[in-house]
């Protein structure tokens, strides 16, 4: 990328335009490597500029969020990361209303505890998920087997040339852990929230319980990126959590490097030290495989694979290309 290119993006997001962003430093996994140009729009408006401007440049762009369900090459990236944070984070409510509107950056714990004081019930099971609310619509990511679907009423997202798609629920195709954005190159910019009136005390009794939960639950000493294979209520239903599938197989505690499938819950892989992209993709292929050679169960993984062109790509085919060779 030129200093011409790099300049105009600077012009696109005055003051949230960074050079050789380290990746690392920000993922849940601590694990990624530099991206060439990092920019933090603050309005709908800005990410549709710096599509247009990306597309008619033909600039690779790398599209990222709270970064919870990615795992990043160690390699460099020479793209444009277009990054929905803090500045692009605002939301909407009328007092009494109950719908609420809010940009994609949001944080969703934050989210979470703006609907709980509001008083606007449906959500409670999110409020300890890491992540935008961007990403949590784009995978209809949620908690205990439920997600976010069930409450959009509309979706702006804005397309690789920066025109804005809207989309009501329906046309939004949510199934679990998954909806129209999976497939789609673009980014979610705007979300409306449809929820029912509720105690908001109550609310937060509930929320505390889950935090509590999660806390005795999950593993938090070692940096990890939540939940690696989906919990398909379905497949629940049938097989069990993936968790115990995987353990049943003999992967708890096992360790590729300094990563390692979690001694406290099988369903996580932590880094221990300095663990490298290539090891986790090797476990969580590694395990893929032997859960549905030996228990007949092909588990669906919620992590997905950051490419060194900056595509975001799913982890399975990651790992097959790994195993041909492929630089990643």
């Amino acid at each position: 990328m030129d200093r011409a290119a790099i300049t105009q993006i600077k012009t696109i997001c005055p003051g949230r335009v960074s050079l050789d962003v380290d990746l690392g430093a920000m993922s849940w996994w601590e694990i990624g490597g530099k991206v060439r140009v990092m920019a933090c729009p603050a309005s709908i408006k800005e990410v549709q500029q710096l599509r247009y401007f990306a597309a008619q440049q033909n600039i690779p762009t790398l599209i990222l969020g709270g970064m919870s369900n990615l795992l990043i090459t160690d390699r460099s990236i020479d793209a444009l990361c277009i990054r929905l944070g803090n500045s692009f984070a605002d939301f909407d409510h009328r007092p009494g209303a109950a719908t609420i509107g809010f940009q994609s950056g949001a944080w969703v714990p934050m989210v979470a505890r703006a609907l709980q004081q509001r008083g606007l019930s449906g959500l409670e099971h999110i409020c300890g998920i890491p992540g935008t609310v961007g990403g949590l619509v784009m995978m209809n990511g949620g908690s205990m087997r439920r997600g976010i679907g069930s409450h959009v009423v509309t979706v702006k997202s804005v397309d690789r040339l920066g025109n804005i798609v809207s989309r009501n629920r329906e046309e939004c195709d949510f199934a679990y852990r998954s909806s129209v954005f999976s497939g789609q190159d673009e980014v979610i910019g705007e979300v409306d929230l449809k929820l029912e009136p509720g105690d908001s005390e109550a609310m937060r009794r509930e929320m505390i319980d889950i935090l509590r939960s999660r806390r005795l639950k999950f593993p938090r000493k070692f940096p990890n990126c939540g939940s690696v294979f989906k919990s398909n209520p379905a497949s629940y239903a049938k097989f069990g959590p993936p968790g115990v599938l995987i353990e049943r197989m003999g992967w708890k505690g096992a360790e590729r490097g300094d990563a390692q499938v979690s001694p406290l819950h099988a369903n996580f892989i932590i880094n221990r030290g300095r663990a490298k992209a290539a090891e986790i993709l090797e476990l969580i292929g590694e395990i893929r495989q032997s859960v549905e050679e030996g228990l007949g169960h092909r588990m669906e993984p919620e992590v997905r694979f950051v490419r060194s062109d900056g595509r975001i790509e799913d982890i399975a085919q990651a790992y097959r290309a790994h195993l041909a060779g492929a630089e990643l």
